[in-house]
């Protein structure tokens, strides 16, 4: 399959190395107004280089596509991609506010659009056992999710005032998750913090703590943090009537050491999402890959994004008025 990227920043990077690795993909085209990182990436991988993204989407020789533009292109791209009947791949989220989604899921009617969402932690090798054994009924009735995402620094604070804030840009991921377990999420209630002196003055919370309920009762509890301390911090608990499940911090090896002034001593947690997911990311491709070949609909869907965004702009209502948002 031949596969174009639209953009040539780090998250396009990750993307590309992973349809270079495929055996049934090949990258063919990056696009990228700014030629410098366009071309360089394309440059790497034996790939042609375009200013336009419209140019890409057109292109005959490619057969499917990866968005990783800034979030106010996604729709408008997407868009344009089934017009031109080709499936897509789009990163998160899948646009900045709701009614842009709606806009979208009334245009693509009767284009017969395959859109797959890169909500990548849904394929990552722990979090996808602990999703195998809650629907196997091994840990009976999921009661409780706890996830725990803490980044090991904050991006600059420019990037922020342009990301759609915390809960669209970092915890679209955990909401993602935590209806992977629970299903649709009928209200949220959340707690931001401004804790880091750097970031005071971008309008943004550094950290939160989000809990959300399913129609039955059953919470997830999500803990952020733009900054931590021991590294990138992601944890996953699912707690059912019959089991507890884990899916624990990774590290390089398994090895310990202890000595006169320590015990049991470990490497630092892998060091940011480009090493923790990249399983994840492989994982993501081989479906979309899977799906797009066999003729059926790839998943998460636009509808996933939907909801998920949903959670955020409640989250992030709930956190700047202090009330319990229901959906």
């Amino acid at each position: 399959m031949k596969i174009g990227i639209i953009g040539a920043g780090r998250i396009a990077r990750v993307h590309a190395r992973s349809v270079a690795a495929h055996p049934l993909a090949t990258l063919t085209v990056i696009s990228d107004p700014i030629e410098e990182a366009g071309r360089t990436l394309a440059d790497s991988y034996g790939a042609r280089w375009t200013a336009s993204a419209d140019d890409l989407i057109n292109d005959t020789e490619v057969e499917a596509i990866i968005i990783c533009s800034p979030t106010p292109f996604h729709a408008e791209q997407i868009l344009a991609a089934a017009r031109a009947g080709k499936p897509v791949l789009c990163e998160k989220p899948v646009a900045m506010d709701i009614a842009t989604v709606e806009q979208l899921e009334r245009d693509l009617e009767g284009l017969h659009a395959r859109v797959m969402m890169g909500f990548n932690r849904r394929f990552d090798p722990s979090f996808a056992k602990l999703h195998a054994l809650a629907t196997d009924g091994t840990v009976g009735k999921v009661e409780q999710v706890t996830i725990i995402s803490r980044d090991p620094a904050a991006p600059p604070a420019e990037y922020i005032a342009t990301s759609g804030g915390i809960f669209k840009d970092m915890t679209i991921h955990d909401f993602d998750v935590a209806r992977f377990f629970l299903g649709d999420i009928t209200s949220v209630v959340a707690i931001g913090q401004n804790l880091d002196p750097a970031l005071k003055d971008t309008g943004d919370f550094d950290g939160a703590i989000i809990t959300l309920t399913n129609a039955e009762g059953a919470t997830a509890t999500i803990t952020n943090s733009r900054h931590c301390a021991a590294g990138y911090d992601q944890r996953l608990e699912v707690f059912g009537d019959r089991a507890t499940l884990n899916a624990d911090n990774i590290r390089p090896t398994t090895v310990t050491v202890s000595g006169s002034e320590y015990t049991d001593a470990r490497e630092p947690y892998l060091d940011f999402f480009l090493t923790r997911y990249e399983a994840a990311y492989t994982a993501e491709l081989n479906e979309f890959i899977s799906a797009i070949t066999e003729g059926r609909n790839p998943s998460p869907s636009i509808d996933d994004g939907k909801k998920a965004l949903e959670i955020a702009e409640a989250a992030d209502r709930s956190a700047r008025t202090g009330i319990i948002v229901r959906l």
